[in-house]
């Protein structure tokens, strides 16, 4: 099942997600894991958070494989892809040299702004058969999770701009928020809460 996308200016997208509970029926979540990866292929996107389909809950899926970077002459890749899901995630550590990449959003189409993070990571989550993993990320993997992870604490990429940025794009904000952008997935809008 594909959702619609939660544009910027739903409440869902700056409210803390809450853990997933424990009890979810197994079919029921891979049912929602592979919605949120259908979903998020449909919209040409590298990840997807459960609050960008209107869940508040802590779960986000990313698959970096079209970020990743091939060497030319070798022709091998510069970092393997990264296809998972993530469950109540619990960043364990932020580190390493900041760096700037031109980061954009689902929901936030048509918005691309330069954000700096740190380039390792550390993380704490479950799979999707629930199972406890703690794992190192760095690079464009790192990077996607972090942005995803945002979602569920309830920050946009925009939020990390400077405030001249965030006063330049207030008046594109705003209008996106109403409906008011070129998109080519369905979304759904605060203003009138009807998917277009």
């Amino acid at each position: 099942m594909i959702y619609s996308i939660v544009a910027i200016g739903d409440p869902v997208l700056k409210t803390k997600a809450k853990n997933l509970a424990a009890d979810l029926p197994a079919a029921d979540l891979q049912q929602l894991i592979a919605d949120m990866f259908e979903t998020m292929y449909y919209a040409h996107g590298v990840g997807l958070a459960a609050p960008q389909i209107g869940k508040g809950v802590r779960l986000f899926v990313i698959d970096s494989g079209p970020m990743v970077e091939v060497d030319e002459e070798d022709r091998e890749e510069l970092e393997p892809p990264i296809k998972r899901a993530f469950i109540n995630p619990v960043m364990v550590s932020e580190t390493g040299e900041e760096w700037g990449f031109e980061e954009g959003c689902l929901s936030i189409p048509g918005v691309r702004e330069l954000v700096t993070r740190p380039a390792d990571i550390v993380l704490r989550y479950e799979d999707e058969n629930r199972q406890v993993h703690e794992e190192a990320f760095s690079g464009m993997a790192a990077r996607i999770i972090q942005h995803e992870y945002d979602h569920l604490e309830g920050v946009l990429f925009t939020d990390k701009l400077s405030a001249f940025k965030k006063q330049l794009l207030k008046g594109k904000l705003a209008r996106i928020s109403k409906g008011d952008v070129k998109h080519d997935y369905r979304m759904r809008f605060a203003t009138d809460g009807k998917r277009r």
